[in-house]
């Protein structure tokens, strides 16, 4: 297993890393520290607005333009703690919006595939992850309900969006045994967040707690 080299980061976005990983209630030692590290090195500021700049810090979503939001980092770290986010993961994000969660991924040594469905923001995430010379991010614009399956299968799918329901050519694409998916299921009249596991050539599914995202378009 390849150990990603750790960015060198100020004691500011060190203390913003720890204080998320630990709000978001993150038990395992290795996964906590390897989500420390990978949030320390992504600077939320530059994926909003500069009108939002000075709350980039702060545990809250913020808009992003298109009637998307950015997710709090909390919730962010809460989804990659569920999946055990670790450096030799290929994960598939679903939704990825500005790209935040995408890029905290990359940051751990994770190769991601990330999808968007809404055209214009897909391009401004591609080129603000190129500027940002995120090599292990691949981005295209698509409707991800049926994932990516020209680069299936996944050790972890990570949904940042609110589907009614999961289509099943989208859990497929899991790695069996062992992968992952995490995902907010519902509607504006409510939503839970689920974690589904790969075992046995199944699938089992855990209903987790009432969660709040962006209803997929």
């Amino acid at each position: 297993m390849v150990t990603p080299k750790r960015k060198i980061v100020s004691q500011a976005c060190l203390r913003f890393a720890e204080e998320v990983v630990e709000k978001a209630g993150i038990i395992d030692e290795q996964t906590a520290d390897t989500l420390v590290h990978a949030f320390a090195a992504v600077p939320r500021n530059k994926f909003v607005s500069e009108a939002f700049n000075t709350r980039a810090t702060e545990d809250t979503a913020l808009p992003i333009g298109y009637g998307q939001t950015i997710s709090k980092p909390t919730t962010v770290a809460r989804m990659l703690g569920l999946i055990g986010l670790r450096s030799d993961m290929r994960v598939l994000e679903v939704g990825c919006g500005c790209g935040y969660a995408s890029a905290v991924m990359a940051a751990a040594g994770a190769q991601v595939f990330a999808v968007e469905i809404v055209g214009l923001l897909a391009q401004r995430t591609r080129k603000l992850l190129d500027s940002m010379n995120y090599q292990n991010i691949l981005i295209r614009r698509a409707d991800g309900r049926r994932g990516w399956p020209e680069h299936a299968p996944y050790d972890a799918i990570v949904v940042s969006t609110a589907f009614e329901t999961v289509e099943p050519e989208l859990v497929s694409q899991l790695v069996n045994p062992g992968g992952r998916m995490v995902a907010p299921i519902g509607d504006k009249r409510g939503q839970i967040l689920t974690l589904w596991e790969a075992k046995g050539g199944g699938v089992t599914l855990y209903q987790l707690e009432p969660c709040n995202f962006v209803e997929a378009q």
